[in-house]
């Protein structure tokens, strides 16, 4: 076993910690919640645990159909081991309807349904508010290689894919979702960060109610029921 050494990063959400082994991190799920790039602050009980196990579980999902991700071991209810990557300087955001920033840029109205899949890239950084670039951006700054770039929109509409067939089945619509990539010591991609209502929309189908981290930044009210909700789906439908 990889035995914990000092926190190396500290984010929002999670903390990261080095292990004895250069090649595995472990990430400890926080309760912490924030919006519009940490302008809103506040705290949402059970959450780290939610996102740490739904994470966990649909990592393995994908892992069946055959994308790669940073996932090793779940250790506990908030802590996983996971591979130790260099993380890319950007954030991929995936489209199925119109919501959320692209609403507001655009002025159109939130559940429009895209005519295919939008891949979206932003800059990772939070003094700039992460903004909106452009792939060509990303290759011409060196933050990826064209082969690389590829490979990114690659698995991340392969993620949408998978995620959207099975979220469909436990009657919940994948709106719109954010990944985020890193390279291990031989160059290899993964898909790595997180899966959960912090990075997705989820709506219901019958109702459109949001299950998603929107209850929070919208004061809806009833986010750790939202947050309850969508882990049960989850669970329930990738139980044994």
């Amino acid at each position: 076993m990889a035995e914990v050494q000092e926190l190396r990063y500290e984010g929002k959400a999670k903390r990261v910690y080095a292990t004895a082994d250069p090649g595995v991190f472990e990430v400890e799920y926080k309760d912490d919640a924030t919006a519009f790039n940490g302008q809103k602050r506040g705290h949402i009980a059970g959450k780290g645990v939610v996102n740490n196990r739904m994470s966990n579980r649909l990592f393995r999902l994908l892992e069946q159909h055959g994308v790669p991700t940073h996932f090793i071991e779940e250790l506990s209810e908030r802590r996983t081991r996971v591979r130790a990557l260099t993380m890319l300087p950007v954030e991929i955001v995936v489209r199925n309807r119109i919501a959320g920033s692209l609403a507001s840029r655009l002025g159109l109205p939130e559940g429009t349904p895209l005519a295919q899949p939008l891949v979206e890239w932003y800059y990772k950084n939070d003094a700039l508010g992460d903004p909106l670039v452009s792939r060509a951006h990303a290759e011409v700054l060196g933050w990826v290689s064209p082969q690389e770039a590829a490979e990114v929109e690659r698995l991340a509409l392969a993620v949408n894919h998978v995620l959207r067939e099975f979220l469909a089945q436990q009657g919940v619509e994948l709106v719109d979702f954010k990944l985020e990539f890193g390279r291990d010591s031989a160059g290899r991609l993964y898909v790595a960060d997180e899966i959960s209502p912090d990075t997705c929309r989820f709506w219901d189908v019958a109702t459109g109610e949001k299950l998603d981290k929107d209850r929070f930044r919208r004061d809806l009210g009833g986010v750790e029921e939202a947050y309850a909700e969508i882990w049960k789906r989850v669970e329930r439908g990738l139980a044994p």
